[in-house]
């Protein structure tokens, strides 16, 4: 396992430079492909799910959620809960957040083949795009395993995102901005998640943990490839186009967060959540509100880069609650940020 880790933690993900043009941006996609090659995982091989130290038992504590990071953990309703309820709860959640993942990266599978199919003979894209979807694949594999190992029978996103799904894949080659938008909204908050988790040191079961870190190792490059897609092709659009862009963005975003974040209505007649608390944990309280702004901190920093910051956006992000500053660098530490 620790070989793996270090074999796909070390991935080259390029840096934005400003004075990029169209040859490093085709040297970009080259970097990005060569290190899916040279750098990747397979989820049955260097995740040892039979080990001991992995069984799932329904008593262990350290599927109690943590206080610093989840939503629901560090609600008071869910902290004066019985350990026991704790424990089902965060087992509960944290496979249907790994369920909901799975049905993600299925549609953005069926989206970057639909929107690969569209591209020409040449094109740098076609190979970096098929080693995604091959990545996003053992993501599902991945996901599945952990969710049936842990005996939950979990729904993952609500009915609505679920009936949707099949035609969200045909925007990647009719809005293949929106599309890349709508990669960005459904990656960027599971890997904030995931990367507070690990960054807090969260006390993890060795299943969920192992999960994590090979995840987000190998989500560094589709994030940073969807950036550097943006960054190339959003600046060359007209001013018309970037001006509706530029509040599809912050839209797509918030739209998306909720779908990846909120729990069905299951998750709350399961466990008898009070309307209250839920209205609480998403996303009135002060802290849910922190969280929510920060999320999206890369992908303000992405939204200037590209121009889609405008008067009229900058005032959509904060009527839907995830404006604030933009990260100064890739996946800064927002967890204890103002």
């Amino acid at each position: 396992m620790t070989n793996a880790l270090e074999r796909v933690g070390q991935s080259y993900v390029p840096e934005h430079d400003k004075s990029s043009d169209a040859d490093n941006y085709t040297q970009i996609l080259d970097d990005l492909s060569a290190a899916s090659v040279h750098r990747n995982f397979d989820p049955y091989i260097d995740i040892d799910w039979d080990a001991p130290e992995m069984a799932i038992t329904p008593d262990d504590h350290r599927w109690i959620l943590s206080s610093k990071v989840d939503p629901v953990g560090r609600h008071p309703w869910y902290q004066q809960l019985p350990v026991d309820k704790q424990i089902e709860i965060g087992m509960w959640r944290q496979a249907n957040v790994a369920k909901v993942g799975l049905q993600f990266e299925s549609i953005l599978i069926r989206g970057l083949m639909q929107y690969s199919f569209k591209l020409p003979n040449g094109a740098k894209e076609f190979r970096y795009t098929t080693h995604e979807s091959k990545e996003e694949c053992n993501h599902t594999l991945m996901f599945q395993e952990f969710v049936n190992r842990t005996g939950m029978d979990v729904p993952g996103a609500k009915i609505g995102y679920r009936l949707i799904s099949p035609l969200v894949p045909l925007a990647s080659t009719i809005f293949p901005t929106i599309f890349f938008f709508g990669v960005l909204g459904g990656e960027e908050p599971i890997d904030h998640i995931q990367k507070d988790f690990l960054r807090t040191r969260a006390t993890l079961h060795p299943t969920m943990a192992a999960v994590m870190q090979l995840h987000v190792a190998e989500e560094a490059r589709h994030i940073s490839f969807a950036h550097h897609l943006l960054r190339e092709t959003v600046p060359r659009k007209g001013r018309i186009q970037r001006f509706l862009l530029s509040l599809m963005f912050p839209l797509t975003m918030r739209i998306l967060c909720g779908a990846i974040v909120v729990p069905p209505k299951s998750f709350q007649k399961r466990f008898d959540v009070p309307d209250e608390v839920m209205r609480d944990i998403f996303w009135r309280s002060d802290e849910s509100k922190k969280f929510l702004r920060n999320v999206f901190g890369d992908v303000r920093m992405l939204g200037d880069q590209c121009g889609l910051m405008n008067p009229v956006s900058r005032l959509l992000w904060k009527i839907l609650g995830i404006g604030g500053r933009p990260s100064r660098f890739r996946s800064e530490p927002t967890y204890t940020a103002a």
